[in-house]
């Protein structure tokens, strides 16, 4: 393909652009559309829309007389973001990735693009998902290896930050879903502690899971849109600021400075066990490589014995998860369940064998787990788990979306994590490194991230 398919934006350089004035919103509108319609038949990262260019427009007319003094413009003014088609927007349809007939899956307005609208956003379209955010996937290319799969269920919402399609777009993760396209698109990606982010207005998969979450190009623009989306974001102290003292000549790594212990570099925890050996040896490989780079920067990394009961982790997961979905589904597929994929049809399928009382005891099984972990960071004196964010490069085809086995345990416990671009494949394919928080300490999260991604862009 002549079309180069790998440029992804700065959405911080973008805002900032926009706010003063630079490109105009017409003319950014113009170009963005021209990208859309010159790329995407190539990509698949956006739902049709007929009429796209001229919403556009009206959106940009409504902002410019709105906000005619760039003092006055809020942080996202202007901003064109990629929205998972499962999360609903006034004047959009929501289809799920499914063949279900227009309007059986339409609500209110989601929490989420509330939220992104207040900001100043543009809506550019609905990206394309897996049939409801489950493992049938949709038509999405990967923009470094069309032939392969961008990942899913976000598929639309990775491939299209990592095309420069949109600086922005948002995600769900039930189990793997933001983390592991993220990885295979070569981009950030950010979910958040469950429930920081409301999912009202979003077509559930799982609730004990389901989290809504953010690609960027970089951790600056996980910053900026966490703190512009997630409840009761806490800024000061510098928790936002990814610009603090590097890595200077090989050591010393500042830890982000937020204000709560990260002044020095963070103590990263390596989970050994059955967990970490899911992934492939060219993950595992390219693990070890970033993990020696860390130590030689002034990062400690402990190796901490985690999981040793991981196939019964990913048990009691799977064993919540079906239910619900059949539970989320349950009026949907009684009525339309001819029209459901056959992948999908199998899972729910599983959900309605399962007992309520299973589901009560994973979940119980589910608090016992935080306690573990969190007893092993706490007596490793770890800040973040370390751990490859998915078990290799993208695989070859579209006819799946990859496995989620390297974000289970930690969307099973609800935790923060991010994907950071590191590295590749020995063919070339992105790889990523995944960063895994205390529960509600997204802030430090990411504070902290700002030191390992300085020492993973360089040379």
């Amino acid at each position: 393909m002549e079309e180069p398919l790998v440029r992804p934006r700065s959405l911080t350089a973008e805002a900032a652009g926009l706010r003063s004035g630079a490109p105009g919103l017409s003319e950014y509108v113009d170009r963005l559309c021209a990208l859309v319609e010159r790329v995407d038949p190539l990509l698949h990262a956006f739902v049709p829309e007929p009429g796209r260019h001229r919403r556009l427009r009206a959106r940009a007319r409504e902002l410019t007389a709105r906000y005619p003094e760039p003092a006055g413009r809020p942080p996202l003014y202007g901003v064109a973001v990629g929205v998972k088609d499962i999360v609903h927007v006034d004047g959009l349809p929501t289809h799920g990735g499914s063949a279900l007939p227009p309007g059986v899956l339409a609500g209110p307005q989601a929490a989420v693009v509330d939220r992104l609208l207040a900001a100043g956003a543009l809506v550019a379209g609905k990206t394309v998902t897996a049939e409801f955010a489950a493992s049938a996937p949709g038509p999405t290319r990967n923009p470094h290896r069309p032939g392969h799969t961008p990942g899913g269920s976000s598929s639309g919402s990775a491939a299209a930050v990592a095309a420069g399609l949109v600086p922005l777009a948002i995600g769900t993760q039930t189990v793997g879903s933001v983390i592991r396209p993220a990885a295979y698109c070569g981009v950030v990606g950010f979910r958040p502690t469950y429930g920081r982010i409301p999912v009202a207005g979003v077509i559930p998969n799982a609730p004990s899971f389901d989290t809504l979450g953010v690609f960027t190009a970089d951790l600056a623009g996980a910053v900026l849109a966490a703190s512009l989306l997630c409840d009761d974001w806490r800024s000061a102290g510098g928790a936002g600021s990814v610009g603090g003292a590097g890595v200077d000549g090989g050591a010393g790594v500042d830890g982000g400075g937020d204000g709560a212990g990260a002044g020095s570099a963070p103590v990263c925890g390596v989970p050994d066990g059955p967990y970490l050996e899911r992934a492939e040896p060219v993950a595992r490989r390219a693990f070890e490589e970033q993990l020696t780079r860390l130590e030689r920067a002034g990062v400690t990394v402990r190796r901490v014995p985690l999981f040793s009961d991981f196939a019964e982790v990913t048990r009691q997961l799977q064993t919540i998860n079906r239910f619900e979905l059949a539970r989320s589904h349950a009026d949907w597929f009684a009525r339309f369940g001819g029209l459901y994929r056959p992948e999908t049809v199998a899972s729910i399928r599983v959900g309605q064998g399962v007992a309520a009382e299973d589901r009560a005891s994973a979940l119980h099984f589910r608090e016992r787990l935080r306690e573990r972990v969190a007893a092993a960071a706490g007596a490793a004196g770890v800040d973040l788990w370390l751990a490859p964010s998915a078990t290799g490069g993208a695989p070859e085809g579209l006819h799946g979306t990859g496995d989620a086995v390297m974000s289970l345990p930690w969307s099973f416990l609800g935790l923060p994590a991010l994907s950071l671009p590191a590295g590749r494949t020995p063919d070339g394919l992105p790889l990523g490194l995944q960063l895994v928080g205390a529960a509600g300490e997204d802030e430090r999260l990411l504070a902290r991230a700002a030191s390992v991604e300085r020492v993973l862009a360089r040379p």
